[in-house]
């Protein structure tokens, strides 16, 4: 059997490929290494190690979404997670938490600080030492009014040559871009006037990792993420990370290999540390990176939330099912992250390929009819294109096609349950958890169309109303606490178990799970439209010789060659019953 190459060679190896293979990296590479504080011959880690298990469940908010009068928002979010989650979520995805200029911390002007309004690096590591804490690597661009750029214009170091620019008589028209803003802005410096790329906007300016000094000061900024418990690094931007003027500036080789050359760097210094890729593209492109099993260690599963919406709407899960049964397994030491909302609007980019346009316009339409806004990106020819439906996830499912019913609530669970039953690990925006709904008020102040999904709730408020039972908020976080109870607890949802696409026609959406010593089998089966639908059990084989029961309702399944009743979107998670899978006395999921 072949060495293991040392983490210096392997190191170099990534840089050759970086910065072509003409020269010596050596330099370079001893001081990404000592940056990391990693010996050059450490033992190799080991490959394909699955860091996960079906307990794992992560809640993504930003640092400030819970507000109590004289208490930074980090502590108060730390209290909610505390008195409110029951041990349910074991991460926390905390948005970017450092100081900005603009797009709610995207455009950050210090990474090595923390925004002095939400608290302080003893509030992150507070956090951490209980939650596994996931952090932003804002990797693709900062602000334009970062010490860093501020020393682009006067030729300064840092930040001299830290950032790409381009001729704006250059051929740009192949560059894929998710904002219809010219790309490129003219900013006077000290050298004369010069063009800097803009992928997002104008405050938000391109770093130039053609630079070996930017990929040197990101390995610094990851070790003291580390420093202070972050083990999780979102790749935001990822995707356009490398730029060559003449290509469409997306998912270069490059790009490929500084995310494979970060999984190096950061699983040696911490072997349970994860990097996730943000990549909100086509399906295929998105499962690109996890290369070989050595570049994400997760991808967002970004095609999900708009085939999800699109098929309880629709009352159709066909293209879901579809979808479902062209994604691989992924490899052992890889894993899909699932989520149906976010911060970010639902992303139409990844439903390329998987809705028609005609059924894109469907969906937009309806979503415009529940109160959402549409985001657009600029095609080559200067055309805008839907990019994204901004719009809280609640309201997004509080009807179909037809119009707004009642079934609202029961819809929104049936979505969470799916997305709890898929293989991977699931994430809930915190504002989902809540059932918040859109926030007029937020979106004309803060006059961007995704302000519309990014509350703020008043601590007061939300303790008020999640002590009243009655309430659509505390119902709704009540029954997403009761799903994660139950899933956390059977070893056929660990993220990586075996997964396969039933066949129950177009009303009803299924799959099957089996766990990895093959003792538990869980057909995960939802109702996905607004009548009732009848499932014969002869379709899914159950063994006779086992005795079965639905995991949400607690009801035993007796007659294996029967029929079973499902309300509108009720999910069913039909297990055979074992010493670990205790039954939840939920209410089943979909039950009004």
């Amino acid at each position: 059997m072949m060495a293991q190459p040392q983490l210096l060679e392997r190191v170099e190896r990534h840089l050759a490929v970086i910065y072509g293979e003409e020269g010596d990296h050596s330099e370079l590479a001893q001081e990404l290494l000592a940056l990391m504080r990693l010996a050059p011959d450490i033992a190799p880690v080991p490959q394909q190690i699955n860091h996960w298990s079906q307990h794992d469940a992560l809640v993504i908010t930003y640092g400030d979404s819970l507000l109590c009068d004289g208490e930074k928002p980090l502590r108060t979010l730390k209290a909610f997670l505390d008195e409110h989650t029951e041990g349910l979520l074991t991460g926390v995805h905390i948005l970017p938490f450092y100081p900005w200029s603009s797009d709610d911390g995207f455009a950050v002007l210090d990474y090595s600080s923390v925004n002095e309004a939400l608290g302080d690096w003893q509030d992150i590591r507070a956090i951490a030492a209980d939650y596994h804490l996931m952090a932003d690597l804002v990797i693709n661009h900062c602000s334009s009014r970062s010490l860093w750029f501020e020393n682009f214009l006067r030729d300064e170091a840092p930040g001299r040559d830290y950032f790409f620019t381009a001729s704006p008589d250059a051929d740009l028209s192949e560059v894929v871009r998710p904002r219809t803003s010219p790309l490129l802005r003219a900013v006077d410096t000290v050298r004369g006037e010069r063009h800097v790329w803009c992928t997002f906007s104008h405050d938000q300016v391109d770093l130039d990792f053609r630079n070996p000094e930017v990929l040197c000061q990101f390995v610094t900024i990851i070790r003291h993420y580390l420093d202070n418990g972050v083990r999780i690094f979102r790749l935001d931007a990822i995707a356009f990370l490398w730029k060559v003027v003449g290509t469409n500036c997306l998912n270069l080789p490059e790009t490929h290999e500084v995310v494979r050359l970060l999984r190096t760097l950061v699983e040696h210094a911490r072997h349970d540390a994860l990097l996730i890729t943000e990549t909100n593209i086509p399906n295929r492109e998105n499962l690109s990176y996890f290369g070989n099993a050595n570049e994400a260690h997760c991808v967002y599963n970004f095609s999900l939330p708009p085939l999800l919406v699109n098929t309880l709407v629709t009352g159709d899960c066909s293209h879901l099912k579809s979808w479902l049964m062209s994604m691989p397994p992924a490899q052992d030491g890889t894993c899909y992250f699932n989520f149906i909302a976010s911060h970010d609007g639902i992303g139409l980019r990844p439903a390329e390929g998987l809705l028609s346009d005609d059924e894109l316009q469907s969906l937009i339409d309806t979503m415009e009819r529940f109160g959402g806004h549409v985001s657009y990106r600029a095609l080559e020819d200067g055309r805008g294109k839907p990019y994204e439906i901004n719009i809280a996830l609640y309201d997004a499912l509080q009807g179909t096609v037809a119009g707004p019913d009642g079934h609202g609530m029961a819809r929104f669970l049936c979505a969470h349950a799916i997305m709890l039953g898929l293989e991977g690990i699931p994430s809930i925006y915190l504002h989902s958890l809540l059932g918040t709904r859109n926030d007029y008020e937020r979106l004309e102040h803060a006059g961007h169309y995704r302000a519309i999904n990014r509350h703020q709730w008043n601590w007061q408020a939300l303790q008020a109303e999640l002590e009243d039972e009655v309430s659509e908020h505390a119902r709704t976080f009540a029954e997403l606490k009761a799903l994660l109870r139950v899933r956390g607890a059977q070893q056929a949802f660990h993220p990586n178990a075996t997964q396969f696409t039933l066949h129950l026609g177009s009303e009803l959406f299924g799959f099957w799970r089996q766990s990895a010593d093959r003792r538990q089998s869980i057909f995960c089966i939802s109702n996905i439209s607004v009548q009732p639908q009848s499932l014969d059990l002869a379709d899914i084989n159950l063994i006779d010789a086992a005795d079965w029961v639905d995991l949400l309702s607690g009801s035993p399944i007796e007659d294996t060659g029967g029929r079973l009743e499902l309300a509108p979107y009720q999910t069913v998670w039909i297990s055979n019953v074992a010493p670990w899978a205790p039954v939840s006395a939920a209410t089943p999921s979909g039950a009004q």
